[in-house]
C-alpha cells in the first residue's frame, strides 16, 4: 500500500463498502436555495459540511484555509460528482444549513443505521444475541449567559462566589446503538426545546425522551432493541412504550426512583436465597455477586411486572483513586436466571457509560467540538449537531475497523491521529490514474473487534 495515501485509501474503501450510494442519498435532499442561482450543487456543500467534522476542524472558519488545495478539490469532485474549480467558501456552507429542514439528516441517518442493519454489521454485538443495546442520554449541546433564542431553556446555577446566576442552554436527547467495542452509533435524537420565550412550564428531558421513543418505534418497528437507561427514566411512560413496541429494558435503579418498590425488593431478597450466584469475571478483573427478584409489582397497580438483578462488584486491582467496591441495581424486563444474570449486567446494563465516555465525550473534547456555536441560527445548531453525529458513524467505522492493519496504527502513533493524516493525504495527495476505480470496485471485507 502506498504510504502517502493508507489512511486516504480505508477512508473511501469504508465509505464505498458500506455506503456506496452515500452521494446519491445527499443529491436526493431538498434544496430550499433558489434554483439556477447556486453554483454549488446540494451534495457538494453537504460533504465539505460533513468533512469538517470527519476531519475534526473544530471551527468552520478553518475550511477556507484548509481545505484549498488543488488535491483537495480533486477528492471533493470524486465524492460529490460536481465539476469543480475551488471549495465552497465557510458562508455558504452556513447559508445551506440555516434553511435547510434538519429532517434531511434525520433521513441520511436512518439510511446509514439501516444499511449497517442490513448487512447485519451490529449482529455479533447483540444482547443475548437477540437484542440490540439502545442507549438513552441528555447532553448540552450550547450554553450561554445570554438568551440565545427564543427556545431557550433555562436553569439556575451557583458561581464560586455563590453568586446566583441564570443559564440559556439547548439540551438534546440521543439515543445510540451501543456494543462492548466502543461502538456509539446515533440512532435517534430529540432536541429539547421550548416552544417560545416566557412559558410557564419548560420542556425537560423526559419529556424529549417520550417523544424521542414513539419516532424510533415508528422508523425501526422490527428491530430487536434492549434500552439501557439511567434512574430518571424510571417511569410508567418509558414502561408502556416498552410494552407497545415489544421492547425489553435494563434501567439503573435508586431507592428514591420508587421507595417502596425498593422496600418491596429488600424484603423479597432475603427469601430467595436460590437467586444468588458468585461469578469470577475475569476479562474484567473483577469478583462478582449476583441476586435477582422476579415478578415484582409496579407501583402495586397490577398493570407492568419488573425483574430486579443486583451486582456487587470487587476489583482484584484498584488503581489509585479508584473504588473497590461498586454495587449495582437494574430493574429489567429480560428473564433473569443463574445462565445469563452475569450476561445481562456485563454486557447489558453497565454499558450504558459508552454514550457518555465514547458519545458524548468525544464528541466534546475529541475533535468535533460540539459545544462549540458553529451557527448562530437554531436551525442552523439543530443540522450541525445531526451533522456531528453522521460524522462520528463514519469515523467509528474507520477507527475500529480492520482495514487499519498495525503498520497502519504504528505508523501513526495513536488512533487520535487519523483525522489529522487523511486531512495531510486529501490536501497533497491524488490518486494515480484508474486507481480510484479498483479501488472502489474490489470487495472486501471490513470486520470489527467483537471485545
Amino acid at each position: 500500500m502506498d504510504e502517502k495515501t493508507a489512511i486516504t485509501r480505508v477512508f473511501y474503501q469504508t465509505v464505498y463498502r458500506f455506503f456506496p450510494r452515500f452521494t446519491d442519498w445527499l443529491k436526493a435532499c431538498a434544496d430550499p436555495r433558489r434554483k439556477g442561482s447556486c453554483i454549488y450543487q446540494i451534495q457538494t456543500v453537504l460533504w465539505v459540511s460533513l468533512l469538517m467534522f470527519v476531519l475534526k476542524l473544530n471551527s468552520r472558519r478553518k475550511i477556507d484555509v484548509r481545505f484549498r488545495s488543488e488535491q483537495f478539490i480533486k477528492h471533493l469532485k470524486l465524492l460529490s460528482g460536481q465539476r469543480l474549480t475551488r471549495i465552497p467558501h465557510n458562508t455558504t456552507l452556513a447559508y445551506l444549513l440555516r434553511k435547510l429542514n434538519p429532517e434531511t439528516f434525520y433521513k441520511v441517518r436512518y439510511l446509514i443505521i439501516n444499511e449497517l442493519l442490513r448487512d447485519k454489521v451490529l449482529a455479533k454485538f447483540r444482547l443475548l444475541d437477540k437484542y440490540y443495546l439502545v442507549v438513552l442520554d441528555g447532553t448540552d449541546c450550547f450554553s450561554s449567559r445570554r438568551r440565545h433564542c427564543a427556545h431557550c431553556l433555562t436553569k439556575k446555577v451557583r458561581d464560586k462566589k455563590g453568586k446566583v446566576r441564570v443559564i440559556y442552554h439547548h439540551p438534546v436527547v440521543e439515543a445510540k446503538i451501543v456494543a462492548a467495542n466502543g461502538f456509539a452509533l446515533s440512532i435517534e435524537t430529540e432536541f429539547v426545546a421550548n416552544p417560545s420565550s416566557g412559558v410557564q412550564v419548560q420542556d425537560c428531558e423526559l419529556k424529549a425522551a417520550y417523544r424521542l421513543l414513539a419516532r424510533l418505534g415508528k422508523r425501526f418497528p422490527q428491530l430487536r432493541i434492549c434500552l439501557v437507561l439511567d434512574s430518571l427514566y424510571v417511569s410508567e411512560e418509558i414502561l408502556r412504550l416498552c410494552e407497545l413496541y415489544d421492547w425489553r429494558f435494563i434501567i439503573v435503579f435508586k431507592a428514591g426512583s420508587a421507595p417502596e418498590m425498593y422496600q418491596e425488593y429488600e424484603s423479597l431478597k432475603g427469601r430467595c436465597s436460590d437467586n444468588y450466584l458468585a461469578y469470577d469475571w475475569e476479562v474484567g478483573g473483577e469478583e462478582q455477586e449476583f441476586w435477582w427478584v422476579t415478578d415484582v409489582d409496579y407501583k402495586f397497580k397490577g398493570c407492568y411486572y419488573v425483574n430486579f438483578l443486583e451486582c456487587l462488584v470487587k476489583k482484584k486491582r484498584c488503581k489509585k483513586g479508584e473504588e473497590g467496591l461498586t454495587r449495582w441495581l437494574w430493574i429489567t424486563n429480560l428473564p433473569i436466571n443463574k445462565g445469563n444474570c452475569m450476561i445481562i449486567a456485563n454486557q447489558g446494563g453497565r454499558l450504558r457509560w459508552k454514550e457518555e465516555n465514547e458519545g458524548f465525550n468525544i464528541q466534546k473534547n475529541g475533535g468535533y467540538n460540539l459545544e462549540h456555536l458553529y451557527i448562530k441560527d437554531y436551525n442552523g445548531m439543530k443540522c450541525i449537531y445531526l451533522l456531528i453525529q453522521i460524522a462520528h458513524i463514519l469515523n467509528q467505522l474507520i477507527e475500529k475497523g480492520n482495514l487499519l492493519t498495525k503498520e497502519i496504527k504504528e505508523a501513526l502513533g495513536s488512533i487520535g491521529e487519523i483525522a489529522q493524516r487523511l486531512l495531510e493525504e486529501l490536501r497533497y495527495f491524488f490518486f494515480k490514474p484508474g486507481e480510484f476505480e479498483r479501488l472502489i470496485t474490489k470487495r472486501i471485507q471490513i470486520r470489527f473487534n467483537t471485545s
